[in-house]
Protein backbone atom coordinates (compact mmCIF):
# COMPACT_ATOMS: atom_id res chain seq x y z
CA UNK A 1 0.00 0.00 0.00
CA UNK A 2 1.41 3.38 -0.95
CA UNK A 3 2.02 5.95 1.79
CA UNK A 4 1.57 8.79 -0.67
CA UNK A 5 -1.50 10.91 -0.08
CA UNK A 6 -3.76 11.97 -2.88
CA UNK A 7 -3.07 15.38 -4.34
CA UNK A 8 -5.98 17.82 -4.60
CA UNK A 9 -7.08 18.96 -8.07
CA UNK A 10 -5.61 22.23 -9.31
CA UNK A 11 -9.09 23.79 -9.43
CA UNK A 12 -12.00 22.74 -7.22
CA UNK A 13 -15.34 22.17 -8.88
CA UNK A 14 -18.74 21.25 -7.50
CA UNK A 15 -19.14 18.08 -9.53
CA UNK A 16 -20.54 15.78 -6.86
CA UNK A 17 -22.70 15.94 -3.74
CA UNK A 18 -20.73 16.63 -0.57
CA UNK A 19 -22.83 14.28 1.55
CA UNK A 20 -23.60 14.67 5.24
CA UNK A 21 -26.55 16.14 7.06
CA UNK A 22 -26.30 19.61 5.56
CA UNK A 23 -25.54 18.63 1.97
CA UNK A 24 -28.95 19.81 0.81
CA UNK A 25 -28.38 23.42 1.87
CA UNK A 26 -24.66 23.82 1.22
CA UNK A 27 -23.63 25.65 -1.92
CA UNK A 28 -20.63 27.67 -3.11
CA UNK A 29 -22.59 30.83 -3.93
CA UNK A 30 -24.37 33.51 -1.92
CA UNK A 31 -27.61 35.40 -2.49
CA UNK A 32 -31.30 34.58 -2.49
CA UNK A 33 -32.64 31.46 -4.17
CA UNK A 34 -36.30 32.47 -4.02
CA UNK A 35 -38.58 35.36 -3.23
CA UNK A 36 -40.05 35.29 0.25
CA UNK A 37 -40.94 38.24 2.44
CA UNK A 38 -40.38 37.98 6.18
CA UNK A 39 -43.28 38.20 8.59
CA UNK A 40 -43.22 41.13 11.01
CA UNK A 41 -44.68 41.20 14.50
CA UNK A 42 -45.70 44.00 16.82
CA UNK A 43 -42.64 44.39 19.01
CA UNK A 44 -39.61 46.71 18.75
CA UNK A 45 -37.27 43.86 17.84
CA UNK A 46 -37.81 41.26 15.16
CA UNK A 47 -35.63 38.18 15.48
CA UNK A 48 -35.35 35.58 12.71
CA UNK A 49 -33.68 32.49 14.06
CA UNK A 50 -33.63 28.83 15.05
CA UNK A 51 -32.92 27.29 18.47
CA UNK A 52 -29.36 26.20 17.65
CA UNK A 53 -26.50 27.36 19.92
CA UNK A 54 -26.08 30.55 17.92
CA UNK A 55 -29.79 31.29 18.12
CA UNK A 56 -29.99 30.50 21.84
CA UNK A 57 -27.39 33.15 22.65
CA UNK A 58 -29.73 35.89 21.47
CA UNK A 59 -33.01 34.58 22.90
CA UNK A 60 -31.29 34.13 26.27
CA UNK A 61 -30.17 37.76 26.20
CA UNK A 62 -33.65 38.98 25.27
CA UNK A 63 -35.18 36.96 28.11
CA UNK A 64 -32.52 38.17 30.56
CA UNK A 65 -33.22 41.78 29.58
CA UNK A 66 -36.94 41.31 30.12
CA UNK A 67 -36.28 39.53 33.42
CA UNK A 68 -34.26 42.57 34.50
CA UNK A 69 -37.19 44.87 33.71
CA UNK A 70 -36.19 46.26 30.31
CA UNK A 71 -39.68 46.31 28.80
CA UNK A 72 -38.30 47.94 25.67
CA UNK A 73 -36.61 44.64 24.85
CA UNK A 74 -39.87 42.93 23.86
CA UNK A 75 -39.35 40.89 20.75
CA UNK A 76 -40.94 38.65 18.18
CA UNK A 77 -38.95 35.50 17.40
CA UNK A 78 -39.77 34.13 13.96
CA UNK A 79 -38.72 30.61 13.05
CA UNK A 80 -36.27 30.14 10.18
CA UNK A 81 -36.14 26.51 9.10
CA UNK A 82 -32.58 26.26 7.82
CA UNK A 83 -32.95 22.65 6.64
CA UNK A 84 -35.74 23.90 4.36
CA UNK A 85 -33.52 26.66 2.97
CA UNK A 86 -35.55 29.53 4.42
CA UNK A 87 -32.34 31.46 5.12
CA UNK A 88 -32.01 31.86 1.35
CA UNK A 89 -35.32 33.69 0.96
CA UNK A 90 -35.05 37.24 -0.36
CA UNK A 91 -36.38 38.81 2.85
CA UNK A 92 -33.85 37.04 5.05
CA UNK A 93 -30.93 37.70 2.70
CA UNK A 94 -31.81 41.41 2.80
CA UNK A 95 -31.19 41.31 6.57
CA UNK A 96 -28.21 38.98 6.48
CA UNK A 97 -26.37 38.64 3.15
CA UNK A 98 -24.45 35.74 4.72
CA UNK A 99 -27.68 33.68 5.04
CA UNK A 100 -26.98 32.47 8.58
CA UNK A 101 -29.19 32.63 11.65
CA UNK A 102 -29.72 34.61 13.78
CA UNK A 103 -30.55 37.94 12.21
CA UNK A 104 -32.46 40.84 13.78
CA UNK A 105 -34.17 44.10 12.91
CA UNK A 106 -34.35 46.97 15.41
CA UNK A 107 -37.51 48.91 14.56
CA UNK A 108 -36.86 51.66 17.14
CA UNK A 109 -34.40 53.42 14.83
CA UNK A 110 -35.06 55.44 11.69
CA UNK A 111 -34.28 53.90 9.35
CA UNK A 112 -34.64 50.46 10.88
CA UNK A 113 -31.34 48.78 11.75
CA UNK A 114 -30.42 45.31 10.60
CA UNK A 115 -28.04 43.35 12.82
CA UNK A 116 -26.53 39.99 11.94
CA UNK A 117 -23.92 37.66 13.44
CA UNK A 118 -24.80 36.49 16.93
CA UNK A 119 -21.88 38.27 18.60
CA UNK A 120 -22.81 41.54 16.92
CA UNK A 121 -26.43 41.16 18.08
CA UNK A 122 -25.32 40.49 21.67
CA UNK A 123 -23.06 43.54 21.71
CA UNK A 124 -25.71 45.71 20.02
CA UNK A 125 -28.39 44.86 22.57
CA UNK A 126 -26.05 45.07 25.58
CA UNK A 127 -24.98 48.55 24.55
CA UNK A 128 -28.51 49.67 23.68
CA UNK A 129 -29.85 48.69 27.12
CA UNK A 130 -26.62 49.25 29.05
CA UNK A 131 -26.94 45.79 30.53
CA UNK A 132 -24.83 42.63 30.83
CA UNK A 133 -21.70 44.46 29.72
CA UNK A 134 -19.40 46.12 32.27
CA UNK A 135 -19.07 49.91 32.25
CA UNK A 136 -15.55 49.86 33.71
CA UNK A 137 -13.00 50.11 30.90
CA UNK A 138 -10.88 47.16 31.97
CA UNK A 139 -13.81 44.89 32.74
CA UNK A 140 -15.58 45.83 29.52
CA UNK A 141 -12.47 45.00 27.53
CA UNK A 142 -12.19 41.65 29.31
CA UNK A 143 -15.81 40.90 28.42
CA UNK A 144 -15.15 41.73 24.76
CA UNK A 145 -11.95 39.66 24.81
CA UNK A 146 -13.98 36.57 25.61
CA UNK A 147 -16.87 37.47 23.31
CA UNK A 148 -14.44 37.63 20.40
CA UNK A 149 -12.57 34.54 21.63
CA UNK A 150 -15.88 32.76 21.29
CA UNK A 151 -16.56 34.09 17.79
CA UNK A 152 -13.18 32.82 16.65
CA UNK A 153 -13.32 29.50 18.49
CA UNK A 154 -16.89 28.32 17.92
CA UNK A 155 -16.39 27.50 14.21
CA UNK A 156 -13.64 25.05 15.22
CA UNK A 157 -15.97 23.40 17.72
CA UNK A 158 -19.06 23.40 15.50
CA UNK A 159 -17.94 23.36 11.90
CA UNK A 160 -14.81 21.44 12.83
CA UNK A 161 -15.36 18.88 15.57
CA UNK A 162 -19.15 18.81 15.42
CA UNK A 163 -19.28 18.40 11.66
CA UNK A 164 -16.78 15.58 11.35
CA UNK A 165 -17.83 13.78 14.54
CA UNK A 166 -21.63 14.01 14.19
CA UNK A 167 -22.61 15.05 10.66
CA UNK A 168 -20.05 13.87 8.11
CA UNK A 169 -21.24 11.04 5.83
CA UNK A 170 -18.43 8.79 7.08
CA UNK A 171 -16.06 8.66 10.05
CA UNK A 172 -12.67 10.11 9.14
CA UNK A 173 -10.04 9.67 11.81
CA UNK A 174 -7.73 12.55 10.92
CA UNK A 175 -10.26 15.44 11.02
CA UNK A 176 -12.04 14.01 14.08
CA UNK A 177 -8.75 13.71 15.95
CA UNK A 178 -7.62 17.15 14.82
CA UNK A 179 -10.76 18.91 15.95
CA UNK A 180 -11.27 16.81 19.09
CA UNK A 181 -7.84 17.99 20.19
CA UNK A 182 -8.86 21.59 19.56
CA UNK A 183 -12.22 21.17 21.33
CA UNK A 184 -10.45 19.80 24.39
CA UNK A 185 -7.88 22.59 24.26
CA UNK A 186 -10.70 25.15 24.26
CA UNK A 187 -12.35 23.41 27.22
CA UNK A 188 -9.03 23.55 29.04
CA UNK A 189 -8.74 27.28 28.32
CA UNK A 190 -12.16 27.82 29.89
CA UNK A 191 -11.53 25.46 32.79
CA UNK A 192 -8.34 27.27 33.78
CA UNK A 193 -10.13 30.61 33.48
CA UNK A 194 -13.12 29.54 35.59
CA UNK A 195 -10.85 28.25 38.33
CA UNK A 196 -10.15 31.88 39.19
CA UNK A 197 -13.53 33.57 38.66
CA UNK A 198 -17.26 32.92 38.85
CA UNK A 199 -18.16 33.97 35.32
CA UNK A 200 -16.32 34.24 32.04
CA UNK A 201 -15.40 37.92 32.26
CA UNK A 202 -15.11 38.15 36.05
CA UNK A 203 -17.61 37.98 38.89
CA UNK A 204 -20.55 39.37 36.94
CA UNK A 205 -22.70 37.47 34.45
CA UNK A 206 -22.39 39.06 31.01
CA UNK A 207 -22.87 38.63 27.28
CA UNK A 208 -19.59 36.69 27.30
CA UNK A 209 -21.32 33.96 29.31
CA UNK A 210 -24.40 34.09 27.07
CA UNK A 211 -22.24 33.66 23.98
CA UNK A 212 -20.14 30.79 25.29
CA UNK A 213 -22.68 28.79 27.32
CA UNK A 214 -24.89 27.50 24.45
CA UNK A 215 -21.79 25.89 22.91
CA UNK A 216 -19.33 24.79 25.57
CA UNK A 217 -21.91 24.72 28.37
CA UNK A 218 -24.17 22.48 26.29
CA UNK A 219 -21.17 20.32 25.46
CA UNK A 220 -20.24 19.61 29.08
CA UNK A 221 -23.91 19.16 30.02
CA UNK A 222 -24.16 16.37 27.46
CA UNK A 223 -26.46 18.19 25.03
CA UNK A 224 -24.17 18.75 22.07
CA UNK A 225 -23.17 16.14 19.46
CA UNK A 226 -23.63 13.29 21.99
CA UNK A 227 -19.91 13.76 22.56
CA UNK A 228 -19.59 14.15 26.34
CA UNK A 229 -18.03 10.74 26.86
CA UNK A 230 -15.88 10.94 23.74
CA UNK A 231 -14.32 14.22 24.93
CA UNK A 232 -14.21 13.19 28.63
CA UNK A 233 -15.96 16.41 29.61
CA UNK A 234 -16.28 15.27 33.24
CA UNK A 235 -12.68 16.33 33.83
CA UNK A 236 -13.47 20.02 33.28
CA UNK A 237 -14.87 20.61 36.76
CA UNK A 238 -14.87 24.40 36.64
CA UNK A 239 -16.68 24.50 33.30
CA UNK A 240 -19.18 22.02 34.70
CA UNK A 241 -19.87 24.23 37.73
CA UNK A 242 -20.31 27.33 35.57
CA UNK A 243 -22.53 25.54 33.04
CA UNK A 244 -24.82 24.13 35.73
CA UNK A 245 -25.22 27.51 37.45
CA UNK A 246 -26.24 29.25 34.23
CA UNK A 247 -28.54 26.36 33.34
CA UNK A 248 -30.67 27.15 36.40
CA UNK A 249 -31.42 30.75 35.45
CA UNK A 250 -35.14 31.19 34.57
CA UNK A 251 -34.37 33.43 31.60
CA UNK A 252 -31.93 30.84 30.25
CA UNK A 253 -34.56 28.12 30.51
CA UNK A 254 -37.00 30.27 28.56
CA UNK A 255 -34.39 31.31 26.03
CA UNK A 256 -33.56 27.68 25.29
CA UNK A 257 -37.16 27.02 24.27
CA UNK A 258 -37.53 29.82 21.75
CA UNK A 259 -37.40 28.75 18.09
CA UNK A 260 -36.92 25.17 19.21
CA UNK A 261 -38.61 22.53 17.04
CA UNK A 262 -37.26 19.28 18.47
CA UNK A 263 -37.53 17.38 21.75
CA UNK A 264 -40.66 17.12 23.87
CA UNK A 265 -43.49 19.36 22.63
CA UNK A 266 -43.91 21.09 26.00
CA UNK A 267 -40.28 22.17 25.79
CA UNK A 268 -40.63 23.78 22.37
CA UNK A 269 -41.66 27.30 21.46
CA UNK A 270 -41.21 27.49 17.68
CA UNK A 271 -42.21 31.16 17.62
CA UNK A 272 -42.35 33.67 20.45
CA UNK A 273 -44.54 36.75 20.13
CA UNK A 274 -45.52 37.40 23.75
CA UNK A 275 -44.39 36.40 27.24
CA UNK A 276 -47.63 34.45 27.61
CA UNK A 277 -46.45 32.10 24.86
CA UNK A 278 -44.41 30.26 27.49
CA UNK A 279 -47.51 29.20 29.42
CA UNK A 280 -47.82 25.89 27.56
CA UNK A 281 -44.17 25.11 28.24
CA UNK A 282 -42.64 23.66 31.40
CA UNK A 283 -39.41 25.61 31.78
CA UNK A 284 -38.78 24.21 35.26
CA UNK A 285 -38.74 20.69 33.83
CA UNK A 286 -36.27 21.19 31.01
CA UNK A 287 -33.78 18.34 30.83
CA UNK A 288 -30.67 18.93 32.87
Amino acid sequence: MSDEKSAPPRVWSEDRASGGKFAGINRPTAGATHEKALTVGKHPFQLYSLGTPNGVKVTVLFEELLEQGHTGAEYDAHLIEIMEGEQFGSGFVAINPNSKIPAMVDRTTRPETRVFESGSILLYLAEKFDAFIPSDHGQRTECLNWLFWHMGSAPLLGGGFGHFYAYAPEYLEYPVDRYAMEAKRQLDVLDRLLETRTCIAGESYSIADMAIWPWWGALVLGRLYDAAEFLSVHQYKNVQRWAQEIDQRPAVKRGRMVNRTWGKPERQLPERHDASDFEHCTADKLEQ
